[in-house]
């Protein structure tokens, strides 16, 4: 039965998105199996506020609808109050709220991650080169040089090196 009334509302191909609002009180007290008036309890104590209308008519989505079944579910088979109903309720959407948050941190750990796995190599000629961390470019006539503050290796070409005289090393230093 319940079945058939999601199939007069929201025909099959036009599957109706998690939160959008589509059912009216009355389509919806029957899909979870209770009384107009006891959603309307519901709307007043906050455990499942539905959409309004412009004209003031509450609309429910399937999730409302979801949450409507665990209400009735933990009132009738577990024996839960109405005040217990809504504590479980909001300690499951701030477990929500946390596990998203959670996610987010962890998306961010993992790209700073992927940065300190890259490293850079430029040579003269300006062309850059990723290795990965702990490889080092073979280049045997450049100078590698890291810098911890842009985290990248640069190879700066050697220039070859006269001899210095004795005499020259005291005129730099004086």
């Amino acid at each position: 039965m319940v079945e058939e009334i999601i199939d007069q509302v929201a025909p099959a191909q036009a599957e109706p998105e998690d939160d959008q609002p589509i059912y009216v009180i009355s389509t919806a007290a029957q899909l979870a199996d209770m009384h107009p008036q006891t959603l309307r309890q519901y709307d007043r104590l906050g455990l499942v506020t539905p959409q309004r209308t412009k004209g003031g008519g509450r609309r429910y989505s399937p999730a409302d609808i979801r949450r409507l079944r665990e209400i009735q579910r933990l009132s009738h088979d577990e024996g839960v109050n109405l005040a217990g109903i809504s504590r479980i309720m909001e300690l499951e959407r701030d477990n929500d709220r946390l596990r998203r948050e959670v996610d987010g941190l962890r998306s961010v750990l993992d790209h700073l991650a992927s940065l300190r796995t890259r490293v850079f190599a430029a040579d003269a000629g300006g062309g850059v080169t990723e290795y990965s961390r702990g490889e080092r470019p073979r280049e045997p006539r450049a100078l590698v040089r890291y810098s911890r503050a842009s985290q990248a290796l640069v190879l700066v070409p050697r220039t070859p090196r006269a001899p210095v005289h004795r005499d020259d090393a005291e005129e730099r230093f004086r």
